[in-house]
C-alpha cells in the first residue's frame, strides 16, 4: 500500500520504519526539521507538508500529539487533499469525543477512518510489539489490520468510532493506579527494612503481581530491563501519563463515574510532569513518593 505517516516522533518513526520493512511504501511528514531529517537517514521518503503526503495515499496515518491537532489537520486542508475512500487510521491519543468527531468529520469528507491509538512505548513500536485498540466499522477494521500487524503484536478490535480510545484510557488509568501502588510498596518496603529483591520475589510470584511491578518494577535491580535501572530514562513518559489521565478524568467527569483512585492518580500525575517527571519515565513516580515523607 501507498501510506502517508504523519507525525514521526520517538513513536511514529518507528512505526512508520515497520510499515517500510514489510514492504509498503511510506512518504512521512512532521513539523519538526529534526524528525524529518532522521526519516530521511531511515530511508523514508518526506514530503514538503501533510497535504502532500496524503495526495497519494491509499492509508493516512496521524501520530499526532492532542486532539486538536487530529481535528485541525482533518479540518484544515488533510481530507481535501486525499483520494476519495482513503483510509484515515489516527493512532494519537486523544478524547473519546474528539475521535467520534475525527471520525466524522472523515466521513462526511468521503473517507474511512478509524481510531487507533497504542500501548507499549517506544520499546514496541521499534521491535513491532505494540498493542492496538481500535474503533470503527468491522470492513475499516478488517482493510487497517494487515498494517497494524507490522507495526504491533496485539490488536483488538474494541467496537464503533472512540472506542479504541475509550480502552486506552481505561487501561491506562489501570497502569496508572497499579504503578503508584507499587512504588509505594517497595518505599514502605524499604523503611520497614525489606530488601528490593525479596519484595520482588514474593510479590511477583503473589496477589501482588502486575505488569508495573514485572515490568516496569520501579526499583534497579530485579528487572535489568526496567526504566530504573536507566536512572528512569523514559520508555513512557511521566508528562505522557499524566496527559491520558487527564483524558480519563474528562471521561469520569463526563460519565459520573465514582472513580476515585482514578482521580486521585491523575492529581499524582500531574505534579509529577510539572516537576522532575517532565523527562523521566512514569515508574519515576517512586522518587516523588520517596520524598514526600
Amino acid at each position: 500500500m501507498n501510506i502517508a505517516f504523519l507525525g514521526l516522533g520517538h513513536m511514529g518513526l518507528p512505526m512508520a520504519k515497520n510499515l517500510l520493512a514489510a514492504g509498503h511504501s511510506v512518504i512521512g511528514y512532521d513539523v519538526v526539521d529534526a524528525a524529518l531529517e532522521a526519516a530521511q537517514a531511515a530511508g523514508i521518503t518526506t514530503a514538503k507538508n501533510a497535504p502532500d503526503a496524503a495526495a497519494s495515499a491509499d492509508v493516512v496515518i496521524t501520530m499526532f500529539p492532542s486532539g486538536r491537532h487530529v481535528i485541525d489537520a482533518y479540518e484544515g486542508e488533510l481530507l481535501a487533499a486525499a483520494r476519495p475512500g482513503t483510509l484515515f487510521i489516527d493512532s494519537s491519543t486523544i478524547a473519546v469525543d474528539e475521535a467520534q468527531t475525527a471520525h466524522e468529520r472523515a466521513i462526511a469528507a468521503g473517507h474511512r477512518n478509524i481510531d487507533a491509538p497504542v500501548s507499549g512505548g517506544v520499546v514496541g513500536a521499534e521491535n513491532g510489539t505494540l498493542a492496538f485498540m481500535v474503533g470503527g466499522s468491522d470492513d475499516d477494521f478488517a482493510a487497517a489490520l494487515p498494517l497494524l500487524e507490522a507495526m504491533g503484536k496485539r490488536i483488538v478490535h474494541c467496537g464503533g468510532p472512540g472506542l479504541g480510545q475509550a480502552a486506552k484510557v481505561c487501561n491506562n488509568m489501570i497502569l496508572a493506579v497499579s504503578q503508584i501502588a507499587v512504588a509505594e510498596a517497595f518505599v514502605l518496603g524499604e523503611r520497614l527494612g525489606l530488601d528490593h529483591q525479596v519484595l520482588f520475589d514474593v510479590a511477583s510470584g503473589a496477589s501482588g503481581q502486575c505488569w508495573a511491578l514485572t515490568t516496569n518494577c520501579p526499583v534497579p535491580g530485579p528487572v535489568p530491563s526496567s526504566p530504573a535501572n536507566r536512572d528512569y530514562e523514559p520508555g513512557f513518559a511521566g508528562t505522557l501519563m499524566a496527559k491520558d489521565l487527564g483524558l480519563a478524568l474528562q471521561g469520569i467527569e463526563q460519565t459520573g463515574t465514582d472513580a476515585r483512585l482514578g482521580r486521585l492518580a491523575q492529581e499524582i500525575y500531574a505534579a509529577y510532569a510539572a516537576g522532575e517527571g517532565a523527562g523521566r519515565d512514569f515508574s519515576g513516580i517512586i522518587t516523588s513518593i520517596r520524598d514526600s515523607g
